[in-house]
C-alpha cells in the first residue's frame, strides 16, 4: 500500500516535500517512483529510485529542481521540489515495482494535488 501526501498551494519559485508512505512488504530489490498528471494531460514519469542502492534518474524538465530519496528505515519516499514552476502544477502519484519487471508499475499511491501559482 502507498499512500502520498505533502501536495499544495504554492507561488512559483516556492517549495514543497512530497512524501509517499509504504507497506505491506519489504521493498528490497523494488525501485519507488513519482509520477505526474497535469490538468488534461497524460501522466507522465518525474523520477525513480532503487530502494537497495538510491539510484535515482529524473526526466529533464525537473531535473536541478527535484530531488528523489528514501529513507529505508521509514519505508518512505520523497520527492523535495524547489524551484517550482506553474507548468508543475499536476496531481502527483508515487508507484512501486519489483526490479525484476521492466515494464508497466503495479503499484500506485492515491494522487497528492499540487498547484503552482504564477
Amino acid at each position: 500500500q502507498l499512500q502520498a501526501f505533502g501536495g499544495g498551494l504554492v507561488q512559483a519559485g516556492g517549495s514543497l516535500r512530497l512524501s509517499c508512505a509504504a507497506s505491506g512488504r519489504t521493498f528490497t530489490n523494488w525501485e519507488m517512483a513519482w509520477f505526474r498528471r497535469a490538468p488534461g494531460k497524460e501522466r507522465d514519469f518525474v523520477a525513480r529510485i532503487t530502494w537497495n542502492v538510491g539510484s535515482t534518474e529524473y526526466t529533464d524538465p525537473v531535473k536541478g529542481r527535484f530531488t528523489i530519496s528514501r529513507d529505508t528505515a521509514k519505508n518512505s519516499v520523497y520527492l523535495q521540489m524547489n524551484s517550482l514552476k506553474p507548468e508543475d502544477t499536476a496531481v502527483y502519484y508515487c508507484a512501486a515495482r519489483s526490479m525484476a519487471r521492466s515494464i508497466g508499475w503495479p503499484y500506485w499511491g492515491q494522487g497528492t494535488l499540487v498547484t503552482v501559482s504564477s
